[in-house]
């Protein structure tokens, strides 16, 4: 995709923060969708506009044609999950709820095992395109399930949105991203644009901060954060966000770029992280009732920085039966965290407030992957030219490396041909640094989570059924 559309490697995670962006954004206000216009309506014109925006983004021709079509997408991906786990909380009993969420999550995470592989498949034997064109026979069989299936709920002319709020935190959300995303490229705040963009982020900010503490009705009620076990939540799954999906975007080039797998093994790789998260959520599933869920999210996070850790070793000499284990190690940090996270968040917090709190879950998760997807694409693409540029300034046609007539034969500072490889050589060794330093920082987000581990309340046995409210 990055070379059809003529992108460089920041821009092409364009292509991923877009809609994840667009999915935070349409996130909270899928509830008031839903009773204002019935539920079954709300995700027939979603599964639909999705398809649509799918075909699109496939036929794309360009970087600004598939992060528009990506960005429409995601504004109608977003009510799918949410409102889909609604569906199963008014089917099933009060007993049956969590079994029924527990299997509806694992099957959401079958997209992490299947994915990177069908997605490889697809693009090695036909082109990149077809893993959008593939939403069009699921998104068929989607519809025809929920119009015969699904019965429509009540609508409510009087459901009210806060307009206000729910757009100034649109617009600062979509300017940050903006901010975030072309900042590197244009020089951060020596452009004007940028500058443009940070005022507008900050000033809408503004304005919904003050509106959510003034406003009787806002559209974020503040009141869910006097609960201690919520705020702490929202902030872990922020940093999960960062730390997940940072890793995944991180991945495919590393895999691709510097050791030169195909398409189709880098997914097969890459499928191991999905199946230790799929494991692991049917185990701590069974126990999160039995087990403190303080020490369950502890042993996600350390999992998770285990897996971090054993990354900043690798080079592309490593062999795909490590990659493999280390991403089932942290798929199953992932796994230990999720369940017991979304049980801890909501344990302390009224049902009534649940749903506003589930929306605001999500965006925290959402936002958190946009912003770590891009903090780490900008850090990746400057410590490579910090990197180059140091080790460049230690390689001198003086250095006595070059006695050796093999090194001066193949990396020759006196021939063009020589020139070339030796940079190409830097450029790999800048490239392998750049990628370790990555994944030391997010090593050090997941150690710097644990201390929040302590001001979690422990969730009651009585909550265990609702572990899976938010899951997605």
């Amino acid at each position: 995709m990055q070379g059809s559309v003529s992108a460089s490697a920041d821009q092409i995670n364009w292509v991923l923060t877009s809609y994840i962006v667009a999915a935070a954004i349409m996130t909270p206000p899928s509830g008031f969708l839903a009773n204002r216009f019935g539920r079954k309506r709300v995700l027939m014109a979603a599964v639909v506009g999705f398809v649509v925006a799918s075909v699109l983004c496939g036929i794309a021709q360009s970087l600004v044609q598939i992060v528009a079509f990506r960005l429409l997408q995601g504004f109608f991906g977003a009510a799918l999950v949410p409102l889909g786990q609604s569906v199963l909380l008014d089917i099933y009993t009060a007993e049956e709820r969590g079994s029924a969420m527990a299997l509806f999550g694992v099957s959401v995470m079958v997209g992490p095992v299947l994915g990177p592989v069908i997605g490889g498949w697809l693009t090695d034997h036909y082109s990149w395109r077809w893993v959008f064109y593939i939403n069009v026979p699921l998104g068929v069989l989607a519809f025809a399930g929920l119009s015969v299936f699904l019965r429509e709920t009540k609508t409510s002319a009087a459901a009210r949105l806060d307009w206000l709020g729910f757009g100034s935190l649109s617009i600062a959300i979509a300017a940050m991203q903006v901010f975030l995303d072309r900042g590197a490229q244009l020089d951060w705040f020596s452009s004007f644009e940028i500058l443009i963009e940070a005022v507008v982020c900050a000033s809408a900010l503004y304005i919904f901060l003050v509106h959510t503490f003034m406003a009787k009705n806002s559209f974020v009620n503040p009141r869910l954060f006097l609960d201690r076990n919520f705020s702490v939540g929202v902030l872990f799954i922020f940093i999960v966000g960062i730390t997940y999906l940072a890793s995944l975007a991180l991945l495919t080039p590393y895999l691709q770029t510097l050791m030169g797998y195909p398409v189709v093994t880098a997914g097969i790789v890459m499928g191991p992280r999905g199946l230790g998260t799929m494991a692991c959520m049917f185990l701590v599933g069974r126990i999160v009732g039995r087990i403190d869920t303080r020490l369950l999210i502890l042993i996600g996070l350390l999992l998770t920085a285990w897996a971090m850790y054993d990354m900043t070793g690798w080079n592309p000499n490593i062999s795909q039966w490590t990659i493999a284990v280390t991403g089932f190690i942290q798929g199953a940090g992932l796994g230990f965290l999720f369940v017991p996270l979304n049980t801890v968040t909501f344990a302390t917090l009224a049902p009534e407030q649940r749903p506003d709190g589930t929306g605001l879950f999500n965006l925290a998760r959402n936002v958190g992957s946009s912003v770590g997807i891009s903090v780490v694409s900008y850090l990746l693409t400057r410590n490579n030219q910090v990197n180059h540029a140091t080790i460049a300034s230690h390689v001198t046609a003086f250095n006595h490396v070059f006695d050796n007539s093999i090194v001066r034969h193949a990396l020759s500072p006196w021939t063009a041909s020589g020139r070339a490889a030796l940079d190409q050589a830097i450029q790999t060794q800048a490239s392998i640094i750049s990628y370790i330093d990555d994944f030391k920082l997010m090593m050090v987000l997941s150690l710097a989570a644990i201390p929040l581990v302590l001001l979690l309340r422990s969730a009651s046995t009585s909550d265990k059924n609702d572990h899976a409210m938010v899951m997605e």
